[in-house]
């Protein structure tokens, strides 16, 4: 408490005896004795307002505090306390003109900056509030809580940098201060400087083996780095130390999404929200859990909530971009990532997600230029390849070796390897693609060499990605190559498979009912071999596996006959020359669907309701594939629909070539 030295009165001091040692009711009464005696005893009427603030009575403190201060106006504690008894009556304007009348009589009042700082940080005057902070550390340059206070004032700030050195000079100075190295990991998490931010968490921990904001954090960085069961151990541990902690919930709730478990995702988030109604972020969470679920506008609801509090929030605005792409609103999705994209002009993540709106409407123009957003998009980080090679213009390269290299998935190289033989045309090509798909691009023309992924590679002086080959090639939605193919299996293989296939009856058709399940969306976009029963015992018609991965062991219903070759299909050159032997392939959005399309056979893709951009928006064709069809869910997991559909013209196709017969 702020005490001047008493006039020597032995009553005053028997009062301060009892004040000292927390008898409050006993120094009150002396005090009051003095001053029944002396009225204006402004040390006495001081002391007698400490007690009533102590006691609770904010505003019997105040009215003694006002006679202190109007008997002794230079004395800058009694207008220090006035203002801490205005400050618990709510009064904080009033509070703070009179820490400032306190600091006229003593500018170096370090207890007064203090509070002038944490004052005006409730005020929402942050830079005042960082002013007093930076004053009173002038005046105690150790003091840890007015360091630490300053620490966290500029991660509000978003001063990241400054407030990383505030917290390391925190932590000399205290070096067991577990709270400390928690925030200092929080803030090198937002300078992506994750290896150092890791460490402090695990400081943090080390200190106290049972905080549970540090377990928190610590999941929440492994959900980044992609250690999802690390990341589970910590958060489980936050939630058991901590049952009622809704951050931890939340984090727990973004990790079970991406481990394929939305349903689970959603109860987690719903007890956040439980817990704290408010949390905006909890709110985006739970959109993102609906959303792999295909409940997209229930999604779209938690999104518009989230926005409802920040409506320029870039994150909130990017997630109801991508929703308003998954329900076939272009148009908005548009307007809500250029807002994002505006808001915050480095966010990769909208960047990107604004060029799959463009792609899916049409403009691939602009689209195929913010698509190189995707290198600077954090999951992406980890495959970019670092060659000290520039990148290749579109120009001419005269004797120079050009690297074209996949990138994304198998599918992805399939679409766009169509671009390498007329760049290999006068060029000097090395293709790199997936092992898988070297047999069957080897034979693409005009290539000097090919290459699996992993294996090393020859010298070379250029280097494009496929995937950047449409931009770097100024492609349009009226340019796209119509090839009716562009890729050819070994003829003998093709000969060995129709000998094989010749035996079966009626229409032979190739099945694939699911994509690699760590690509995002898979869930929405594979269906259970189960759900073809729509097709079983179609006369005329001999179904054949294309299936490979994890969901070709699946039982196929009762009634459909499928005859299964697929461990004789090891690379896609042998799967190539089985395709071309068939009739027809049916396929959900995956590899099979993109090599029957380069290869020229007839291909029905099965398409969820969210289609990916490159199938566009009302229309059953595709400007990327002359012979497909697309057979599309009318509603978000509706797959009963779209199998009834292939139905109907499979027993038509059956017809027809019966007529033919």
């Amino acid at each position: 408490m702020y005490v001047e030295q008493s006039s020597g009165s032995v009553s005053v001091e028997a009062g301060l005896a009892h004040h000292r040692a927390g008898r409050l009711p006993q120094a009150e009464a002396i005090y009051l004795q003095v001053l029944a005696s002396e009225p204006d005893r402004a040390d006495c009427i001081f002391l007698l307002g400490i007690a009533s603030l102590q006691a609770g009575h904010h505003d019997r403190a105040l009215d003694l505090f006002i006679r202190a201060v109007e008997l002794q106006p230079r004395n800058s504690f009694y207008h220090s306390s006035k203002a801490a008894a205005l400050h618990g009556l709510g009064r904080r304007d009033e509070a703070i003109a009179s820490y400032q009348d306190a600091l006229l009589y003593k500018p170096d009042n370090l207890d007064v900056h203090i509070q002038l700082a944490i004052l005006t940080g409730e005020c929402g005057d942050i830079a005042g509030a960082e002013t007093h902070y930076r004053l009173a550390l002038q005046y105690a340059p150790d003091h840890v809580d007015a360091r630490f206070s300053l620490a966290n004032l500029l991660v509000r700030r978003k001063q990241f940098d400054e407030a990383v050195s505030e917290f390391r000079q925190v932590l000399r100075l205290r070096p067991d201060f577990a709270e400390a190295y928690l925030n200092l990991g929080a803030a090198l998490f937002e300078l992506a400087a994750f290896e150092e931010c890791e460490r402090c968490y695990r400081e943090a921990l080390r200190l106290d083996p049972t905080y549970a904001a540090a377990h928190c954090n610590l999941g929440g960085l492994l959900i980044k780095l992609g250690r999802l069961d690390e990341a589970a151990v910590n958060l489980r541990e936050a939630c058991k130390l901590n049952s009622s902690f809704p951050e931890a919930l939340n984090n727990l709730s973004d990790l079970l999404r991406l481990q394929g478990r939305p349903e689970e995702a959603e109860a987690c988030c719903r007890e956040a929200l439980r817990l704290k109604p408010d949390d905006v972020q909890a709110q985006l969470t739970l959109g993102n859990a609906l959303r792999e679920q295909g409940r997209f506008h229930e999604a779209e609801s938690c999104f518009r909530t989230a926005l409802d509090h920040n409506p320029a929030w870039p994150q909130a605005l990017n997630n109801l971009g991508t929703l308003q792409l998954d329900l076939a609103r272009p148009e908005e999705a548009i307007r809500s990532l250029r807002m994002a994209v505006s808001e915050r002009p480095d966010y990769a993540d909208a960047h990107f997600n604004l060029a799959v709106a463009l792609l899916l409407d049409g403009q691939f123009d602009e689209g195929w230029r913010e698509y190189e957003w995707r290198w600077k998009q954090d999951r992406k980080k980890s495959q970019l390849r670092g060659f000290r090679q520039p990148l290749w213009d579109g120009g001419d390269i005269g004797d120079r070796v050009l690297l074209l290299h996949a990138e994304q998935g198998l599918g992805d190289t399939l679409q766009f390897c169509r671009f390498v033989p007329d760049i290999a045309a006068g060029r000097r090509v090395v293709l790199e693609v997936q092992r898988p798909l070297v047999p069957l691009l080897a034979r693409l023309p005009g290539i000097e060499s090919i290459v699996a992924l992993g294996d090393p590679l020859p010298s070379f002086d250029l280097s494009c990605s496929l995937m950047s080959l449409p931009r770097v090639l100024g492609v349009t939605l009226e340019t796209i190559p119509q090839q009716a193919s562009y890729l050819r299996a070994d003829p003998q293989r093709v000969a060995d498979w129709r000998q094989r296939v010749g035996q079966l009856d009626g229409l032979r058709v190739g099945l694939a009912w699911a994509g690699n399940q760590t690509m995002s969306g898979d869930r929405r976009r594979s269906m259970p071999l189960a759900q073809f029963a729509e097709l079983a015992d179609l006369p005329g018609v001999s179904f054949v596996s294309l299936q490979k991965g994890a969901a070709a062991s699946q039982s196929p219903p009762a009634g459909l006959s499928l005859h299964d070759w697929t461990d004789d299909l090891h690379d896609f050159g042998e799967t190539a020359a089985l395709v071309e032997a068939l009739d027809l392939v049916i396929s959900v959005d995956t590899a099979a669907a993109h090599l029957a399309g380069a290869l020229g056979r007839s291909v029905w893709l099965l398409n969820r309701f969210d289609r990916c951009w490159r199938w566009l928006l009302n229309r059953d064709d595709s400007p990327w594939y002359p012979t497909l069809r697309q057979f599309r869910q009318p509603q978000p997991g509706d797959w009963s629909s779209v199998l009834k559909d292939v139905r109907a013209e499979l027993g038509k196709s059956v017809l027809s070539r019966i007529a033919r017969s």
